[in-house]
């Protein structure tokens, strides 16, 4: 497969103080997942996915209620954060077939999701614009961190796998694709969310709009409520 092109240099230098204290908050968080984790990047993959997934959701409740109240159209953000949300959710279900997760991870992930989702909630209420740059911050962590992953992969220290069921589905990969072929896709996803949390908080700032990295092409989740809610007889 051709690997999706990615921009490492991209970097958001900070504007003002809301920029700083944005920066900082995630690399204090980029600290505790090196101490952490180290270089157990399958499993920083789990847990860190779990807290990806928060802040569209996040963002598309608010940007829902706000149409509401202005009775106007929300210009797609609320597609758009939906969109990041399921898609992070996509990576996560991913990694957790590549790299079962502990029950010590698991109670990591519970308090990790618990606590950011509320920080992020009063973030977002507080300041949409700082809120969507720690996510570009955020993002653009997770680039560097894949492509570390990548490298361990290269050089022998992570095991090429084969690739999941459910990565080759969401985004058609070959029958013979392999968990690099799914780093490199999950990377180009974060570099799209990278760019696309950048560049609503400029639109918020009133500064210029920036390039967003293309997206991986990937399958649409439809909604199936009457399975869900009618399952099959056993």
């Amino acid at each position: 497969m051709t690997a999706p092109l990615v921009d490492l240099s991209v970097h958001h230098r900070a504007h003002g103080a809301s920029d700083r204290v944005a920066f900082g908050f995630v690399k204090a968080l980029r600290f505790f997942a090196d101490t952490f984790f180290a270089k157990r990047y399958g499993h920083r993959a789990v847990v860190l996915e779990t807290v990806a997934a928060v802040p569209g959701m996040v963002g598309a409740t608010f940007s829902h209620l706000k149409a509401l109240r202005r009775m106007r159209d929300d210009r797609g953000w609320i597609k758009t954060l939906m969109d990041e949300a399921e898609n992070e959710r996509m990576h996560l279900m991913t990694f957790i077939e590549v790299c079962k997760p502990t029950l010590f991870e698991r109670a990591v992930i519970l308090l990790a999701q618990g606590v950011f989702y509320n920080f992020f909630f009063l973030l977002y209420l507080m300041s949409p614009k700082t809120a969507h740059r720690v996510v570009g911050y955020f993002e653009e962590e997770a680039v560097i961190s894949y492509t570390h992953y990548l490298a361990e992969i290269d050089e022998g220290r992570s095991a090429n796998v084969a690739a999941p069921e459910i990565a080759k589905r969401y985004w058609n990969l070959p029958d013979t694709a392999t968990l690099r072929d799914v780093v490199l896709v999950v990377r180009a996803d974060e570099a799209h969310h990278r760019d696309v949390n950048h560049d609503f908080a400029n639109q918020l700032a009133g500064l210029p709009q920036v390039a967003i990295a293309e997206c991986p092409p990937h399958a649409e989740l439809t909604p199936n409520w009457k399975a869900a809610a009618w399952p099959k007889a056993a």
